[in-house]
């Protein structure tokens, strides 16, 4: 059993490498440098990837995410707040495409390597409005993908119906709760963490939730 694990240096997909170190016998994992204005996020995935342990890392640079925009976490000068300007209804660090993009490259190393299990972080419960992260969403991305590489191509989500909270419980369980001081979340790509963005507020109140500290705010060395 072997699978590639898409780490962008997140507490979720922190918390998907830890079940992957647990549950397959060979693990990979791949980053994506879209152009994010947060860019300890690409240390942090390569520092996980290294506390795993896992057989390979790999960085995809994507020029052509930057290149599009439309999204304030690529765009320094737009607040990470508020809305989308083409869609009120979706938050300003929407990424179009975002999820299509990763999968499918995240698909075609997991085709060379000879995997057949994607694991993403995506998170239906605490998916932020972003439609690329719900379920229906995800279970076609793995169809077209499937059909375009004319093998079965498995997305596991592990943590789709997931609260925060729970995420974290996980994580106790399997003893790793640590690796959280090597993840980063602030949408404004501080350290320490901005504490106010949207993504540092789900965070917290995570934490709160599952009645544990964050390992990230008692570190008092600037990594």
């Amino acid at each position: 059993m072997r699978a590639l694990v898409l780490i962008s240096g997140g507490q979720d997909s922190a918390t998907c490498l830890a079940l992957a170190t647990r549950e397959y016998s060979e693990v990979h994992t791949v980053t994506f440098d879209y152009g994010q204005r947060h860019r300890r996020e690409l240390n942090c995935s390569k520092t996980l990837s290294e506390l795993a342990g896992v057989k390979s890392h790999t960085t995809l640079t994507i020029d052509t995410l930057k290149q599009l925009g439309g999204s304030s976490l690529m765009d320094h000068g737009t607040s990470v707040d508020g809305t989308h300007d083409r869609d009120k209804t979706l938050p300003a660090t929407f990424v179009p495409g975002r999820n299509l993009v990763f999968l499918t490259l995240a698909a075609a190393k997991a085709y060379q390597l000879g995997i057949d299990n994607l694991i993403t972080g995506v998170c239906q419960t605490d998916y932020s409005g972003y439609p690329d992260c719900r379920n229906t969403s995800i279970k076609s991305i793995q169809v077209a993908i499937s059909l375009c590489f004319g093998k079965d191509i498995n997305i596991h989500t592990p943590l789709m119906w997931k609260t925060k909270a729970e995420t974290i419980q996980i994580m106790q369980s399997l003893g790793k709760i640590d690796w959280y001081k090597y993840s980063h979340t602030c949408y404004q790509g501080q350290y320490p963490p901005c504490g106010v963005c949207p993504a540092c507020s789900i965070r917290a109140e995570g934490f709160r939730v599952a009645g544990v500290e964050d390992p990230l705010l008692s570190e008092k060395e600037v990594r």
